[in-house]
């Protein structure tokens, strides 16, 4: 088990202290959890489906699933699964998070920071050396992410709109950092699927 920091949180007017918030690695065991997890965060299938999807895909790993637990509860999932150059022979690791879900009730406490924060040490313990978020740019700076990836040569997999371009985020993790390459970004078989890429309400 993994325990970040050592803040406090009120949630429903209980005192939750982030010694209290265990995280570890998945296992088999836990996927009907994980899938609790995303149904609950986002209100909808698409994530969870996109999550058991990408569990099963071979071209994802190595993975970092990682669970959240509140009195052995599950209350939050991320997921990082590799990234690649597209059209490139040298193949560094790297990696993208997607998605990273919180329940409902537990969220703006502090546990999804937790999560990137726990994740980032498995992927440098895995050698991965840039880490990739499609996502709201006031939330993953906090945690090292640096907005328009695409601006520092790593366009994402399809094209992101100007107004939307700080979405699309890369953090260096290891030594290396920047210095392995730049190119477009291809991400594993199931997640480099358009329909991942929409913000498209009838997806849901």
């Amino acid at each position: 088990m993994i325990t970040i920091c050592n803040n406090t949180y009120l949630k429903n007017n209980e005192m939750i202290k982030s010694s209290d918030i265990q995280i570890r690695e998945t296992n088999a065991n836990d996927f009907d959890d994980i899938m609790t997890v995303e149904k609950q965060a986002f209100g909808y299938d698409k994530e969870a489906k996109l999550v058991a999807d990408l569990l099963a895909d071979t071209t994802a790993e190595p993975i970092v699933s990682l669970l959240a637990f509140h009195k052995d509860k599950a209350v939050g999932h991320i997921l990082f699964t590799r990234a690649y150059f597209e059209n490139q022979k040298v193949q560094p690791m790297m990696h993208i998070l997607a998605p990273l879900a919180v329940k409902p009730e537990y969220q703006r406490q502090g546990i999804g920071g937790m999560l990137i924060q726990a994740g980032i040490e498995k992927l440098r313990q895995k050698g991965s050396s840039l880490v990739f978020v499609l996502g709201h740019k006031e939330y993953y700076p906090k945690y090292g992410f640096i907005p328009d990836a695409a601006r520092l040569g790593y366009p994402a997999p399809y094209p992101i709109l100007e107004e939307f371009c700080d979405y699309w985020m890369v953090q260096p993790i290891s030594s290396k950092g920047f210095g392995i390459g730049k190119g477009n970004i291809k991400c594993s078989d199931e997640l480099n699927k358009l329909e991942h890429w929409r913000n498209d309400e009838s997806d849901r």
